[in-house]
């Protein structure tokens, strides 16, 4: 797999995290930071949690600038229910203008997406045999975390690159260095033993940023429902090799120690949800 990232990234374009997969989301410095993601496959197309209704013009204009036509987009994947993932939905449909556009998710999830005012069909990845065979032969595995944070939690792992998309999972509420979509972490947090500070915007005195394990914290224990529940979607997430993990907020980690330090934090919090009252 060529895997292409660039550092330099232009946050008002699509940037390619490996071949044919696209970050097309939208930079709110105010806002929580969402993540679209989209892989392209020959004439095929498939969008991974959309985004918002605020964000829809940002996020389809960054489609187009990836050279794909709205049309080729065949699915739509969501990974849980909620606005920030699911609100644009009609205006996606309405571009698409696709009879035969599908929408994967998962049974438990499928009630609410319906309020979106859904009009494609909706399918659960369990009556899918848990993955996606594209035209191509490329395969895209669903993988449940239920509970982590709605009961059809799920992420999905695209088989080509390797990449896993993790959903609200290694997620944060915010991005260190300004909008850097990428995370940067320096020795120091690769191995952090500190106290982290209790505001998210403070800034470290060893790394003069942000950090970046507060906002991953913070964010945890107030959008997953208890430590049980997290811990075993990180045994899920772990079960498989995973060369990026691609969350739906924060920053997206490529690098291998980093993936490993986030897994020791996250294994080792105790106060997620409601034992954390």
């Amino acid at each position: 797999m060529s895997m292409i990232l660039n550092k330099n990234i232009n946050p008002d374009r699509p940037v390619q995290l490996a071949d044919g997969v696209f970050w097309v989301g939208a930079n709110h410095p105010k806002n929580l930071p969402a993540n679209p993601y989209l892989i392209v496959d020959g004439a095929e197309a498939v969008l991974i949690d959309g985004g918002s209704r605020p964000d829809f013009s940002t996020v389809m204009r960054k489609i187009l600038q990836t050279g794909i036509a709205p049309e080729q987009i065949s699915h739509l994947i969501y990974q849980h229910y909620d606005p920030d993932l699911c609100g644009s939905i009609p205006n996606l449909e309405q571009i698409i203008a696709r009879d035969d556009l599908r929408i994967i998710s998962k049974k438990e999830n499928n009630p609410f997406i319906r309020h979106y005012s859904v009009r494609s069909q909706l399918l659960c990845i369990d009556r899918l045999g848990r993955e996606l065979v594209l035209q191509s032969g490329r395969r895209l595995r669903f993988l449940p975390t239920p509970y982590a944070h709605s009961a059809g939690s799920f992420v999905t792992l695209d088989e080509t690159s390797g990449i896993l998309f993790t959903s609200d999972l290694f997620g944060s509420i915010s991005r260190p260095r300004g909008l850097s979509l990428f995370a940067e972490m320096d020795e120091h947090c690769l191995d952090c033993r500190d106290p982290w500070p209790e505001n998210p915007e403070e800034v470290c005195q060893k790394t003069h940023d942000v950090c970046l394990l507060t906002g991953m914290h913070l964010f945890h224990r107030e959008v997953m429902p208890c430590t049980k529940a997290l811990r075993h979607a990180l045994s899920v997430i772990f079960s498989v090799e995973a060369r990026m993990i691609a969350p739906q907020h924060g920053v997206i980690f490529h690098r291998k120690e980093e993936i490993q330090a986030m897994r020791r934090i996250l294994e080792s919090l105790e106060d997620i949800g409601i034992d954390h009252v």
